[in-house]
Protein backbone atom coordinates (compact mmCIF):
# COMPACT_ATOMS: atom_id res chain seq x y z
CA UNK A 1 0.00 0.00 0.00
CA UNK A 2 1.51 3.33 -0.88
CA UNK A 3 2.29 6.08 1.69
CA UNK A 4 -0.39 8.25 2.57
CA UNK A 5 0.10 11.55 3.12
CA UNK A 6 -1.43 13.18 5.81
CA UNK A 7 -5.08 14.98 4.91
CA UNK A 8 -4.80 19.08 5.88
CA UNK A 9 -5.50 21.94 3.77
CA UNK A 10 -1.70 24.14 3.22
CA UNK A 11 1.23 23.10 4.43
CA UNK A 12 4.00 25.77 6.11
CA UNK A 13 5.23 27.88 2.90
CA UNK A 14 1.88 27.27 1.26
CA UNK A 15 2.40 24.17 0.04
CA UNK A 16 -0.86 22.46 -0.63
CA UNK A 17 -1.52 18.96 1.11
CA UNK A 18 -3.99 16.79 -1.23
CA UNK A 19 -6.21 14.94 0.89
CA UNK A 20 -4.33 11.26 1.19
CA UNK A 21 -2.47 12.28 -1.55
CA UNK A 22 -0.42 8.97 -2.38
CA UNK A 23 3.17 8.89 -2.43
CA UNK A 24 5.10 5.94 -4.10
CA UNK A 25 7.67 4.79 -1.62
CA UNK A 26 10.23 2.16 -2.08
CA UNK A 27 9.83 -1.40 -0.93
CA UNK A 28 11.44 -4.24 1.19
CA UNK A 29 13.54 -4.58 -1.69
CA UNK A 30 15.16 -0.91 -2.52
CA UNK A 31 17.12 -0.86 -5.90
CA UNK A 32 20.18 1.11 -5.76
CA UNK A 33 19.63 4.49 -7.78
CA UNK A 34 23.27 5.83 -9.81
CA UNK A 35 23.60 9.37 -11.69
CA UNK A 36 25.28 8.56 -14.86
CA UNK A 37 28.77 8.77 -14.99
CA UNK A 38 30.06 10.40 -18.18
CA UNK A 39 33.00 12.40 -19.57
CA UNK A 40 33.23 16.10 -17.68
CA UNK A 41 33.04 17.61 -21.74
CA UNK A 42 29.21 16.23 -21.60
CA UNK A 43 28.14 18.55 -18.46
CA UNK A 44 30.33 21.72 -19.76
CA UNK A 45 33.52 20.76 -17.74
CA UNK A 46 37.01 20.85 -18.89
CA UNK A 47 38.62 17.99 -18.38
CA UNK A 48 42.24 19.50 -18.10
CA UNK A 49 41.10 22.25 -15.33
CA UNK A 50 39.72 19.63 -13.52
CA UNK A 51 43.00 17.22 -13.44
CA UNK A 52 44.46 20.01 -10.57
CA UNK A 53 42.39 17.95 -8.11
CA UNK A 54 44.74 15.51 -9.17
CA UNK A 55 47.65 17.50 -8.33
CA UNK A 56 46.48 18.83 -5.10
CA UNK A 57 44.84 15.93 -3.50
CA UNK A 58 48.12 13.78 -4.48
CA UNK A 59 50.53 16.29 -2.54
CA UNK A 60 47.92 16.46 0.39
CA UNK A 61 48.36 12.86 0.82
CA UNK A 62 51.92 12.90 0.22
CA UNK A 63 52.26 15.89 3.44
CA UNK A 64 49.77 13.34 5.69
CA UNK A 65 47.12 15.46 5.35
CA UNK A 66 44.72 12.38 4.73
CA UNK A 67 45.02 9.04 3.88
CA UNK A 68 42.78 9.27 0.93
CA UNK A 69 40.05 10.22 -0.15
CA UNK A 70 36.63 10.27 -3.07
CA UNK A 71 35.71 13.42 -4.89
CA UNK A 72 32.59 13.47 -7.19
CA UNK A 73 31.64 16.48 -9.19
CA UNK A 74 27.42 16.71 -10.02
CA UNK A 75 26.40 18.56 -12.64
CA UNK A 76 23.15 18.57 -14.97
CA UNK A 77 21.81 15.43 -13.29
CA UNK A 78 25.37 13.41 -14.06
CA UNK A 79 28.80 12.63 -12.72
CA UNK A 80 31.09 14.32 -14.50
CA UNK A 81 34.29 13.50 -12.00
CA UNK A 82 34.70 10.57 -9.62
CA UNK A 83 37.39 9.58 -8.28
CA UNK A 84 39.32 7.51 -6.00
CA UNK A 85 42.62 8.74 -4.11
CA UNK A 86 45.38 6.75 -1.79
CA UNK A 87 44.34 4.39 0.85
CA UNK A 88 41.24 4.29 3.02
CA UNK A 89 43.10 2.16 5.45
CA UNK A 90 46.94 2.66 6.87
CA UNK A 91 46.69 0.50 9.65
CA UNK A 92 46.31 -1.96 10.67
CA UNK A 93 46.75 -2.92 7.02
CA UNK A 94 47.16 -0.81 4.00
CA UNK A 95 43.89 -1.11 1.68
CA UNK A 96 43.37 1.36 -1.13
CA UNK A 97 40.57 3.90 -1.43
CA UNK A 98 37.89 2.67 -3.76
CA UNK A 99 35.22 5.05 -5.28
CA UNK A 100 32.70 2.66 -3.67
CA UNK A 101 33.87 3.46 0.08
CA UNK A 102 31.51 4.07 2.54
CA UNK A 103 32.28 7.10 5.17
CA UNK A 104 31.51 8.06 8.41
CA UNK A 105 29.48 11.86 7.24
CA UNK A 106 29.80 13.00 10.92
CA UNK A 107 28.10 16.69 10.95
CA UNK A 108 26.87 15.82 7.21
CA UNK A 109 24.43 14.06 9.26
CA UNK A 110 22.97 17.28 10.00
CA UNK A 111 21.60 18.48 6.85
CA UNK A 112 21.48 15.19 4.93
CA UNK A 113 19.24 13.35 8.03
CA UNK A 114 17.99 15.65 10.55
CA UNK A 115 17.03 19.13 8.73
CA UNK A 116 15.41 16.88 5.50
CA UNK A 117 13.49 14.89 8.21
CA UNK A 118 12.77 18.41 9.61
CA UNK A 119 11.50 20.03 6.63
CA UNK A 120 9.27 16.57 5.47
CA UNK A 121 7.54 16.69 9.04
CA UNK A 122 6.88 20.37 8.38
CA UNK A 123 5.36 19.34 4.85
CA UNK A 124 2.81 16.81 6.47
CA UNK A 125 2.19 19.90 8.60
CA UNK A 126 3.23 18.49 11.57
CA UNK A 127 5.84 20.80 12.34
CA UNK A 128 5.92 24.94 11.92
CA UNK A 129 9.18 26.73 11.98
CA UNK A 130 7.87 28.77 14.79
CA UNK A 131 7.06 26.32 17.30
CA UNK A 132 9.11 25.90 20.25
CA UNK A 133 10.32 22.42 20.62
CA UNK A 134 8.85 22.22 24.09
CA UNK A 135 5.12 22.12 22.26
CA UNK A 136 6.40 18.60 21.85
CA UNK A 137 9.21 18.03 24.41
CA UNK A 138 7.72 19.18 27.22
CA UNK A 139 10.83 18.23 29.46
CA UNK A 140 12.84 20.58 27.50
CA UNK A 141 11.96 23.36 29.19
CA UNK A 142 13.52 26.02 32.22
CA UNK A 143 15.78 28.62 31.47
CA UNK A 144 14.47 30.36 28.85
CA UNK A 145 14.86 27.74 26.49
CA UNK A 146 10.27 27.74 25.53
CA UNK A 147 11.50 30.81 23.78
CA UNK A 148 13.85 28.87 21.59
CA UNK A 149 12.33 28.21 17.79
CA UNK A 150 12.78 24.91 15.29
CA UNK A 151 14.20 27.82 13.08
CA UNK A 152 16.61 28.80 15.49
CA UNK A 153 17.47 25.49 16.16
CA UNK A 154 18.62 24.87 12.43
CA UNK A 155 20.31 28.03 12.53
CA UNK A 156 22.28 27.11 15.17
CA UNK A 157 20.60 30.72 16.49
CA UNK A 158 19.07 29.07 19.76
CA UNK A 159 22.01 30.17 22.52
CA UNK A 160 22.03 26.60 23.37
CA UNK A 161 26.05 25.37 23.59
CA UNK A 162 28.02 24.08 21.04
CA UNK A 163 28.47 20.32 23.67
CA UNK A 164 27.63 19.88 26.49
CA UNK A 165 30.40 17.63 28.56
CA UNK A 166 30.80 14.06 27.62
CA UNK A 167 30.11 12.54 31.34
CA UNK A 168 26.65 13.81 30.61
CA UNK A 169 26.83 10.91 28.38
CA UNK A 170 28.35 7.92 30.50
CA UNK A 171 25.12 6.47 31.59
CA UNK A 172 22.64 6.22 29.40
CA UNK A 173 20.26 7.45 26.35
CA UNK A 174 17.81 8.71 28.96
CA UNK A 175 20.30 10.27 31.31
CA UNK A 176 22.01 12.10 28.39
CA UNK A 177 18.45 13.64 27.24
CA UNK A 178 17.92 14.80 30.49
CA UNK A 179 21.32 16.46 30.93
CA UNK A 180 20.65 18.34 27.78
CA UNK A 181 16.80 19.20 29.56
CA UNK A 182 18.78 20.76 32.32
CA UNK A 183 20.83 22.90 30.53
CA UNK A 184 20.76 26.55 30.81
CA UNK A 185 21.29 28.34 27.16
CA UNK A 186 24.59 30.63 26.87
CA UNK A 187 22.37 33.23 25.21
CA UNK A 188 19.20 34.44 24.15
CA UNK A 189 17.07 32.92 21.38
CA UNK A 190 18.31 34.56 18.31
CA UNK A 191 21.60 36.56 19.66
CA UNK A 192 24.41 35.03 18.73
CA UNK A 193 25.28 32.27 16.15
CA UNK A 194 26.73 29.25 18.35
CA UNK A 195 27.25 26.08 15.58
CA UNK A 196 25.82 23.54 18.26
CA UNK A 197 25.53 19.88 18.12
CA UNK A 198 23.45 19.92 20.93
CA UNK A 199 20.88 21.83 18.86
CA UNK A 200 20.76 19.34 16.47
CA UNK A 201 20.46 16.49 19.11
CA UNK A 202 17.16 17.91 20.39
CA UNK A 203 16.43 17.97 16.86
CA UNK A 204 16.64 14.73 16.18
CA UNK A 205 14.94 13.84 19.46
CA UNK A 206 12.03 16.09 17.99
CA UNK A 207 11.75 14.03 14.56
CA UNK A 208 11.47 10.87 17.01
CA UNK A 209 8.75 12.43 19.34
CA UNK A 210 6.60 13.74 16.14
CA UNK A 211 6.76 10.79 13.79
CA UNK A 212 6.64 8.50 16.61
CA UNK A 213 9.91 6.72 14.61
CA UNK A 214 13.50 6.88 15.33
CA UNK A 215 15.56 9.26 13.33
CA UNK A 216 17.53 6.63 11.50
CA UNK A 217 14.03 4.78 10.25
CA UNK A 218 12.15 8.13 9.51
CA UNK A 219 14.94 8.86 7.08
CA UNK A 220 15.59 5.23 5.59
CA UNK A 221 11.82 5.44 5.37
CA UNK A 222 11.22 8.94 3.85
CA UNK A 223 14.42 9.78 2.34
CA UNK A 224 16.89 7.36 1.78
CA UNK A 225 14.84 4.10 0.26
CA UNK A 226 13.05 6.53 -2.06
CA UNK A 227 16.19 7.66 -3.91
CA UNK A 228 17.69 4.43 -4.18
CA UNK A 229 20.31 5.35 -1.74
CA UNK A 230 21.10 1.88 -0.34
CA UNK A 231 24.14 2.36 1.18
CA UNK A 232 22.95 5.12 3.37
CA UNK A 233 22.45 4.65 7.03
CA UNK A 234 22.84 4.94 10.35
CA UNK A 235 25.21 1.75 12.41
CA UNK A 236 25.76 -0.22 9.37
CA UNK A 237 25.56 -3.57 8.51
CA UNK A 238 28.21 -6.15 8.50
CA UNK A 239 27.52 -6.32 4.88
CA UNK A 240 28.99 -2.62 4.70
CA UNK A 241 31.83 -3.15 6.76
CA UNK A 242 34.28 -4.12 4.23
CA UNK A 243 33.93 -1.10 2.40
CA UNK A 244 33.82 1.23 5.52
CA UNK A 245 36.86 3.49 5.95
CA UNK A 246 38.12 3.31 9.30
CA UNK A 247 39.07 6.30 11.57
CA UNK A 248 40.77 6.26 14.87
CA UNK A 249 41.37 3.54 17.25
CA UNK A 250 40.04 3.49 20.29
CA UNK A 251 39.44 1.25 23.18
CA UNK A 252 42.33 -1.26 21.45
CA UNK A 253 40.10 -1.42 18.10
CA UNK A 254 40.20 0.53 15.21
CA UNK A 255 36.46 2.35 14.73
CA UNK A 256 35.13 0.59 11.72
CA UNK A 257 31.10 0.77 11.27
CA UNK A 258 30.85 2.67 14.58
CA UNK A 259 30.60 6.11 14.54
CA UNK A 260 33.64 8.71 15.41
CA UNK A 261 31.53 11.18 17.36
CA UNK A 262 31.92 9.99 21.33
CA UNK A 263 28.39 11.59 22.04
CA UNK A 264 26.32 9.79 19.08
CA UNK A 265 28.56 6.75 20.11
CA UNK A 266 27.01 6.48 23.25
CA UNK A 267 23.32 7.36 22.12
CA UNK A 268 23.70 4.14 20.04
CA UNK A 269 25.11 5.53 16.69
CA UNK A 270 21.61 7.29 15.63
CA UNK A 271 21.94 11.04 16.80
CA UNK A 272 20.59 14.40 15.37
CA UNK A 273 24.16 15.57 14.44
CA UNK A 274 25.93 12.68 13.44
CA UNK A 275 26.11 9.22 13.11
CA UNK A 276 25.42 8.48 8.90
CA UNK A 277 27.54 6.67 6.99
CA UNK A 278 27.11 6.73 3.23
CA UNK A 279 28.92 6.53 -0.26
CA UNK A 280 29.90 9.21 -2.82
CA UNK A 281 27.15 7.86 -5.23
CA UNK A 282 24.17 7.90 -2.53
CA UNK A 283 25.04 11.84 -1.77
CA UNK A 284 25.25 12.24 -5.40
CA UNK A 285 21.46 11.06 -5.84
CA UNK A 286 20.88 13.20 -2.67
CA UNK A 287 22.47 16.19 -4.27
CA UNK A 288 20.72 15.97 -7.58
CA UNK A 289 17.00 15.60 -5.59
CA UNK A 290 17.92 18.83 -4.33
CA UNK A 291 19.58 20.86 -7.65
CA UNK A 292 15.79 19.00 -9.18
CA UNK A 293 13.88 21.02 -6.25
CA UNK A 294 12.94 17.43 -4.16
CA UNK A 295 12.54 15.23 -6.81
CA UNK A 296 14.38 12.37 -7.32
CA UNK A 297 14.48 8.72 -9.09
CA UNK A 298 11.03 9.33 -9.87
CA UNK A 299 9.56 10.59 -6.67
CA UNK A 300 8.68 13.64 -4.52
CA UNK A 301 11.33 13.63 -1.55
CA UNK A 302 10.37 17.67 -0.73
CA UNK A 303 8.23 20.06 -2.55
CA UNK A 304 10.19 22.98 -4.29
CA UNK A 305 9.06 25.72 -2.28
CA UNK A 306 10.35 23.64 0.73
CA UNK A 307 13.36 23.43 -0.87
CA UNK A 308 13.96 27.18 -1.76
CA UNK A 309 13.06 27.82 1.87
CA UNK A 310 15.39 25.22 3.09
CA UNK A 311 18.18 27.00 1.25
CA UNK A 312 17.30 30.29 1.01
CA UNK A 313 20.02 32.55 2.94
CA UNK A 314 19.44 33.98 6.31
CA UNK A 315 21.30 36.77 7.96
CA UNK A 316 22.78 35.44 11.42
CA UNK A 317 24.90 36.76 13.82
CA UNK A 318 28.22 37.16 11.91
CA UNK A 319 27.05 35.68 8.25
CA UNK A 320 24.48 33.35 6.70
CA UNK A 321 22.65 30.34 7.03
CA UNK A 322 20.26 28.43 5.75
CA UNK A 323 18.26 25.84 7.46
CA UNK A 324 20.48 23.00 7.93
CA UNK A 325 23.26 24.47 5.76
CA UNK A 326 26.28 26.65 6.04
CA UNK A 327 26.02 29.63 3.20
CA UNK A 328 28.90 32.42 4.68
CA UNK A 329 30.23 31.95 7.96
CA UNK A 330 33.38 30.80 9.36
CA UNK A 331 32.52 27.18 8.65
CA UNK A 332 32.17 27.71 4.73
CA UNK A 333 36.03 27.20 3.48
CA UNK A 334 34.68 24.22 1.66
CA UNK A 335 33.38 26.59 -0.45
CA UNK A 336 36.42 27.96 -2.20
CA UNK A 337 36.59 30.81 -4.29
CA UNK A 338 34.19 31.04 -6.28
CA UNK A 339 30.81 29.47 -5.91
CA UNK A 340 28.40 32.46 -5.18
CA UNK A 341 26.33 33.81 -2.54
CA UNK A 342 22.99 31.54 -2.98
CA UNK A 343 25.09 28.19 -2.64
CA UNK A 344 25.09 26.10 0.54
CA UNK A 345 26.83 23.49 1.67
CA UNK A 346 28.53 21.41 5.25
CA UNK A 347 31.18 20.27 6.43
CA UNK A 348 32.01 16.88 8.91
CA UNK A 349 34.40 16.51 11.58
CA UNK A 350 35.76 13.46 9.62
CA UNK A 351 36.83 14.84 6.68
CA UNK A 352 33.56 15.15 4.37
CA UNK A 353 31.68 18.08 2.85
CA UNK A 354 29.21 19.06 0.84
CA UNK A 355 28.89 22.03 -1.60
CA UNK A 356 25.76 22.86 -4.43
CA UNK A 357 25.43 25.97 -6.52
CA UNK A 358 21.91 25.56 -7.95
CA UNK A 359 22.91 28.59 -10.32
CA UNK A 360 24.99 26.18 -11.87
CA UNK A 361 23.23 23.00 -11.20
CA UNK A 362 26.74 21.73 -9.85
CA UNK A 363 27.67 19.98 -6.17
CA UNK A 364 30.71 18.98 -5.38
CA UNK A 365 31.08 16.14 -2.44
CA UNK A 366 34.72 14.94 -0.64
CA UNK A 367 34.75 12.51 1.29
CA UNK A 368 37.83 11.36 3.39
CA UNK A 369 38.53 9.90 6.72
CA UNK A 370 40.99 12.84 7.69
CA UNK A 371 41.32 11.73 11.67
CA UNK A 372 42.62 8.13 10.39
CA UNK A 373 44.83 7.09 12.06
CA UNK A 374 45.87 9.54 14.51
CA UNK A 375 43.36 12.11 14.49
CA UNK A 376 46.25 14.46 12.93
CA UNK A 377 44.86 14.81 9.27
CA UNK A 378 43.67 18.39 8.43
CA UNK A 379 41.75 18.74 4.93
CA UNK A 380 40.15 22.21 5.79
CA UNK A 381 42.45 23.99 2.58
CA UNK A 382 42.31 21.22 0.36
CA UNK A 383 38.34 20.91 0.28
CA UNK A 384 37.89 24.66 -0.20
CA UNK A 385 40.68 23.76 -3.23
CA UNK A 386 38.98 21.10 -5.31
CA UNK A 387 35.92 23.59 -4.54
CA UNK A 388 37.58 26.21 -6.11
CA UNK A 389 38.84 24.01 -9.34
CA UNK A 390 35.74 22.25 -10.07
CA UNK A 391 34.20 25.76 -10.58
CA UNK A 392 37.47 26.98 -12.46
CA UNK A 393 36.66 23.72 -14.65
CA UNK A 394 32.87 24.85 -15.64
CA UNK A 395 32.47 26.71 -19.11
CA UNK A 396 32.31 29.25 -18.77
CA UNK A 397 34.24 29.44 -15.41
CA UNK A 398 32.68 30.67 -12.72
CA UNK A 399 34.08 34.03 -11.87
CA UNK A 400 36.26 34.81 -8.50
CA UNK A 401 33.74 36.29 -5.76
CA UNK A 402 34.39 40.17 -4.77
CA UNK A 403 35.67 40.71 -1.74
CA UNK A 404 32.56 43.39 -1.08
CA UNK A 405 30.05 39.67 -1.14
CA UNK A 406 30.51 38.98 2.12
CA UNK A 407 28.17 39.84 4.68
Amino acid sequence: MPFLKPAGLTAVFGIPLLVCLPILRAGPHVEPVRLPRVEPKTVGMDAARLERIDEVVKQAIAEGRLPGCVIAVVRQGKMGFHKAFGHRAILPDREPMTVDTVFDLASLTKPVATATAVMILMEQGRLRLDDSPTRHLPEFTGHGKERITVEQLLLHTSGLIADNPLADYEHDPETAWKRICDLKPLASPGERFIYSDVGFIVLGKLVERVSGESLDRFARRHIYEPLGMTETRFVPDEMLHRRIAPTELRMGRWLRGEVHDPRAARLGGVAGHAGLFSTADDLAVFVQMLLDGGLGNGRRILDGKTVAEMTRPRQVPGGLRALGWDVETAYSGNRGERFPVGSFGHTGFTGTSIWIDPASKTGVIFLSNRVHPDGKGNVNRLRGDVATFVAEALIPPLPKRRADSAP
